[in-house]
């Protein structure tokens, strides 16, 4: 089972030219990027395989983007259900456009994030 530590080892390592801070909040990272916005990422305690990349976007208010797989009933239609990407806002929702498991998802959003800062 993936661990904080490893995701923050991939921010660290193979970010490092976007990543500006990483802070650990217990059992989430709160990466800091070259513009000042954020990702907080969240491995779930309790459920395992649970996970969730929320990245807020500084230069337009209200925009972020996550990708989660917690089962939220609304999204239930989407082929990847659960796992599902909110492309912009909350209500923006489209099937997952990244792998499946928590690393590569997380390494696949992290490369999302790099070519919208560059």
């Amino acid at each position: 089972m993936p661990t904080i530590e490893d995701l923050k080892r991939i921010a660290e390592i193979e970010f490092a030219d976007i990543v500006k801070n990483i802070y650990q909040i217990e059992y989430k990272l709160r990466i800091i990027f070259i513009d000042n916005s954020f990702l907080d990422a969240f491995l779930s305690q309790r459920l395992t395989q649970r996970f969730g990349f929320h990245w807020e976007c500084m230069d337009v208010p209200k925009t972020f983007y996550r990708y989660d797989n917690f089962p939220d009933k609304k999204w239930q239609s989407l082929n990847t259900f659960p796992h599902h990407f909110h492309n912009g806002s909350h209500n923006a929702v489209e099937a997952s456009p990244f792998p499946l498991t928590a690393v590569e998802g997380f390494r696949a959003f992290m490369e999302f994030v790099r070519k919208k800062l560059k």
